[in-house]
């Protein structure tokens, strides 16, 4: 019996070293650039990387006003932009709701009438 049990423990240890591990899922970064004298957004999602993610979110902004600026940046996540009658806020969350809760109450904080704008979720979502 005590055979037995070795030789079924050695086939399962081989047979685990031999199945890969599960692969991680790469992260995806997202981003969304504001201009506040414009209101011109510009926004990005999955990117391998967070310079990636702002770069064109930058680049989409900057097409239109040249005082655009990186109001928010998420990985694997969501995020989004409020704006209200003389300010903004940005939020990110696990979901879209979440991203706009917090915007909202980022730009609450500062100004009256705040509405969220832009949200966008970094992969799929």
């Amino acid at each position: 019996m005590l055979r037995q049990t070795s030789v079924l423990v050695s086939c399962m240890l081989a047979f685990f070293m031999v199945i890969p591990p599960a692969t991680a899922r790469a992260d995806s970064y997202g981003a969304i650039a504001y201009s506040p004298r414009t209101g011109s957004t510009g926004w990005s999602y999955s990117f391998d990387t967070r310079v990636g993610a702002e770069r064109r979110a930058m680049q989409g902004c900057t097409s239109h006003a040249r005082d655009c600026r990186i109001a928010i940046w998420f990985v694997n996540a969501c995020g989004a932009l409020s704006v209200g009658s003389s300010g903004w806020g940005s939020g990110w969350g696990s979901d879209r709701a979440r991203a706009e809760y917090e915007a909202n109450r980022s730009c609450s904080g500062q100004t009256r009438g705040c509405r969220v704008i832009r949200w966008q979720c970094s992969g799929a979502r």
